[in-house]
């Protein structure tokens, strides 16, 4: 195992959990951002009115992106245990 194949996979981990991670903080960033500009056209400024809609859309976001999100961390380990035998030599 050399060090450049470490920070390769490395760099695959890390690009991946970004991936993954991306419908759940896009759904939270445009929810925040239509509520944000609700609050600030009525006047309105209160911390704890963004909760409930963002959980909400990000409990959405995870629901519907799951599956995809499972085949993507998935196929990351097939490809991971498939290196396994030439990491011995």
């Amino acid at each position: 195992m050399t060090p450049d194949f470490v920070v390769h996979l490395g760099k695959e981990a890390i690009s991946l959990m970004l991936l993954i991670s991306a419908p759940m903080l896009v759904a939270g960033l445009i929810v925040g951002l239509g509520i944000s500009i609700m609050q600030a056209v009525t006047q309105i400024h209160e911390v704890t009115l963004t909760f409930i809609p963002k959980i909400l859309a990000v409990s959405i976001a995870l629901m519907a992106a799951l599956p995809w999100m499972l085949q993507k961390m998935l196929d990351f380990m097939h490809a991971l245990i498939a290196r396994i035998p030439t990491l011995a030599s």
